[in-house]
């Protein structure tokens, strides 16, 4: 990333932070479990469109995302992510998907995963899409499993701007596709889909556990 470029994320991040702050409240805890350095995917719950800002500004290191592919047609808002994001066509996903995720997790960038495959309405953690434990098994780097509360109150599917709310985001601890090793000899597919549902354990027993703290 040029300087210029991570200058400016730097200042959007700040900016947002400063915004949420001062929005209700802005916690952030675990930031010592996101790697420094070297390829990581952080793999949150999804409830609400602020999310994905709201993980860019809350992570020590700058955030790739996968968007959805409709986006980047979107005026100005297509041109502004093309930096910060790729396409995914969550209708029909590509090989090519998968690896231009391989690719930058391997060239050491830092990229944001929805596990679910989108944003969840229901309040209650869906099942994990095989897509995160294999990109995750095939570049070989650790997953951060991240629980996100009170973006679907800040920002409510139909609200046109933030409504004053608390917003808690929690880093848990890696997960390393190595420890899977032992399932070497079961079909891939077992093992990728074995990673997310692990993934989507961490992050409900982070839920259990910071379920009350917005309250």
């Amino acid at each position: 990333m040029d300087l210029i470029y991570l200058l400016g994320y730097k200042l959007l991040a700040l900016t947002i932070r400063l915004i949420l702050r001062f929005n209700g409240g802005l916690d952030i805890k675990g930031k010592d479990n996101v790697p420094a350095e070297g390829g990581v995917i952080i793999a949150s719950n999804h409830i609400s469109y602020l999310d994905p800002p709201l993980l860019g500004s809350a992570l020590p290191r700058a955030a790739t995302f996968m968007a959805r592919k409709g986006l980047f047609d979107v005026p100005v808002l297509g041109r502004m992510i093309k930096r910060s994001a790729f396409p995914i066509d969550r209708e029909k996903p590509r090989p090519s998907t998968i690896k231009a995720a391989v690719r930058r997790l391997k060239k050491g960038e830092l990229i944001v995963m929805f596990p679910e495959g989108s944003r969840n309405e229901t309040g209650q953690l869906l099942e994990a899409k095989r897509g995160v434990g294999m990109i995750a098994s095939i570049s070989n780097v650790p997953i951060v499993p991240t629980l996100i509360i009170g973006t679907d109150k800040a920002l409510p599917v139909d609200a046109k701007w933030l409504k004053r709310n608390k917003i808690l985001v929690i880093f848990g601890k890696p997960i390393y596709p190595k420890s899977f090793a032992e399932s070497a000899e079961s079909p891939h597919h077992l093992i990728h889909d074995k990673i997310s549902d692990n993934v989507m354990s961490a992050i409900r027993e982070l839920q259990k556990k910071y379920a009350d703290t917005n309250q």
